[in-house]
């Protein structure tokens, strides 16, 4: 993959966890308002769910990407990216039983901290994408090309 579309992940993962952390202190502070240290609990696993699921997402299609050697509708690169995903739903399943009956969380607090890292999430990636510049012809082509050595451009 080119080095533009790694630092669009990059930026990706950056300005997720920049999204965490504000869903952690403003989950927080209200959670905490709302529900004590119940809601400050559930604030914080919740923005930390948010996270892990954004940096899985990330890290599943730059995988996916270096496994396929680029190519995006490569077998492997659907494979690791639907392998990420069921993780991701693996670890949701798991938690959400396990904390369903505690109670030092406040369930409602943790179901809206996901909720609201899961559409921010969503507003990240397409605010990213839309102002990225990554190039979708492969440089090597266009050289190529420019030089004359295919026959498609040249300088006559």
């Amino acid at each position: 993959m080119n080095p533009a579309g790694n630092r669009l992940y990059v930026t990706i993962v950056r300005y997720g966890a920049l999204l965490a952390l504000v869903i952690a202190v403003v989950g927080s502070v209200i959670g905490g308002i709302a529900a004590g240290s119940h809601g400050v609990a559930g604030a914080l696993i919740g923005t930390a769910l948010a996270l892990v699921f954004t940096g899985l997402t990330a890290v599943s299609i730059l995988l996916g990407l270096r496994a396929s050697g680029g190519s995006l509708i490569s077998g492997a690169f659907f494979g690791i990216v639907l392998g990420g995903w069921l993780l991701k739903f693996i670890i949701f399943l798991v938690l959400v039983v396990l904390l369903k009956d505690q109670t030092w969380v406040n369930t409602v607090v943790l179901f809206v901290c996901i909720v609201a890292g899961v559409l921010g999430s969503l507003v990240v990636d397409v605010v990213v994408v839309m102002r990225s510049r990554v190039p979708y012809v492969d440089s090597s082509v266009l050289d190529s090309a420019a030089s004359g050595a295919d026959g498609a451009i040249s300088d006559q």
